[in-house]
């Protein structure tokens, strides 16, 4: 175990540095400057004197060669420091800690509604033998996974919020606020679950194992959510820690929608302003929820079947 948890370590670490290599790569190559965005002030660039213009970029390091910036950047990274952002002046990693309790509430929220509602979905789906309603269920999750969830979170503010009233359409007021966009996160998500789920359970149900317990008198429940679900659970698994990665992703669309802040709303604007070391330190905290996410995921795998970490083939339990 400990020499499987140093290699996903190892991985993780090699992870975490292409995130922040490919950023400083992306955001240098594209056109603009954000030095002279940041001393427009939303005015007209023009009035900018070119002196004004090389001030600010020694300032900020912008003056140096690519090479000096990415080496210095990284290890300023290293220590948890990513520097000012270039329109605010406010540290970055303090930008990121006053974002993030806001949506690790929408996060948690989402995720709480869709891994109980997938695995509900397919468990229910694989489990009826009512063809009509095995159909429907297993139709629902296609359903979530392709609606957009722009269009989904619209919906639901013009019916919910408008036209029934029920619940706030906008802000992070109280806990009602946090339904709407929690709802429209979790339903693509409990889409994937359902799907990924539903398809390892038909697996799993396909297996002798399941016509020998059958036939010793264990009844259909109990192999269909004991038995079968349990084998069955390695794929969701893997899956929910990948929607750690996409519920971040789709915070930036749903936090917009909705008028909340948190680390999408963050994330939008530093890219539209072109703010180098806010979009970096951004994403670097994204490729590390993504990768401690799955680093746990990798460890309840281990702790489930201990011939993952030992590299031996599993075999299916009966």
């Amino acid at each position: 175990m400990r020499n499987y948890l140093l290699r996903r370590s190892a991985q993780a670490v090699l992870v975490l540095w292409a995130a922040y290599t490919v950023s400083f790569a992306v955001l240098h190559v594209l056109p603009g400057d954000p030095v002279t965005i940041m001393a427009a002030g939303g005015g007209d660039a023009g009035a900018v004197t070119p002196r004004q213009i090389a001030v600010l970029r020694a300032q900020y390091g912008l003056d140096r060669s690519l090479p000096e910036q990415y080496a210095d950047g990284l290890g300023h990274a290293l220590r948890g420091d990513f520097g000012s952002s270039v329109q605010t002046g406010e540290p970055v990693a303090r930008m990121i800690a006053d974002a993030l309790p806001a949506t690790l509430q929408l996060t948690a929220g989402a995720l709480l509604l869709a891994l109980p509602l997938g695995a509900g979905v397919a468990l229910l789906g694989t489990y009826t033998r009512r063809r009509w309603l095995r159909q429907l269920l297993l139709s629902l999750p296609s359903a979530g996974v392709s609606a957009p969830t722009f269009w989904v979170g619209l919906t639901l503010v013009q019916v919910v919020s408008f036209h029934w009233g029920l619940l706030p359409a906008f802000g992070n007021e109280g806990i009602g606020s946090l339904v709407l966009p929690s709802v429209t996160l979790a339903l693509p998500a409990a889409g994937l679950v359902a799907q990924v789920f539903a398809k390892s359970l038909r697996t799993a149900l396909d297996e002798p194992y399941v016509q020998t317990a059958l036939a010793k008198g264990a009844g259909r429940a109990r192999v269909h959510f004991a038995h079968a679900a349990r084998n069955a659970l390695a794929p969701p698994l893997t899956v929910a820690g990948v929607l750690v990665g996409s519920v971040l992703a789709g915070s930036v669309v749903v936090e917009s929608v909705f008028s909340r802040t948190g680390i999408g709303r963050t994330t939008a604007t530093a890219v539209t302003t072109q703010d180098i070391p806010v979009v970096q330190g951004l994403v670097v905290f994204g490729a590390c929820a993504f990768v401690l996410a799955n680093l746990v995921v990798d460890v309840v795998h281990a702790l489930l079947d201990p011939r993952i970490a030992t590299g031996s083939r599993p075999v299916v339990a009966s």
